[in-house]
């Protein structure tokens, strides 16, 4: 293989992986965006909630609310920070492990989060 066609193969691959970690950035961006959504619908329920409810009910909507979430959003965050951290493990990139544990602290802290309310 001729030193141009390494050349042209290193940057279809790198703009392979810059369009993948843009999309990788927008994912992220509609995740907050729709994480603080959930937040707010969360207050607007609970206040409607609390107004309208027995101390029964809301427990239970609570405890209902709080198991759906951290199934949703523990186990996703989780295995994500776990597949990253393999594909880093594999490909020898160890100086991007730090991401993988930082998205793994991230499931750790969400599924904590939910479990306090």
């Amino acid at each position: 293989m001729s030193k141009t066609n390494k050349t042209n193969d290193w940057d279809t691959l790198w703009a392979e992986y810059t369009k993948l970690l843009k999309k990788w950035m927008q994912d992220l961006e509609s995740l907050q965006k729709t994480s603080s959504e959930v937040q707010e619908k969360y207050k607007e329920v609970m206040s409607k909630a609390i107004n309208e409810s027995s101390q029964k009910t809301m427990k239970e909507f609570q405890e209902n609310w709080q198991k759906a979430m951290t199934r949703a959003g523990t186990e996703a965050f989780k295995q994500f920070g776990e597949n990253w951290q393999k594909s880093i493990s594999e490909g020898g990139l160890e100086q991007l492990k730090t991401y993988g544990d930082m998205m793994n602290k991230f499931a750790e802290t969400w599924q904590r989060m939910w479990r306090q309310n």
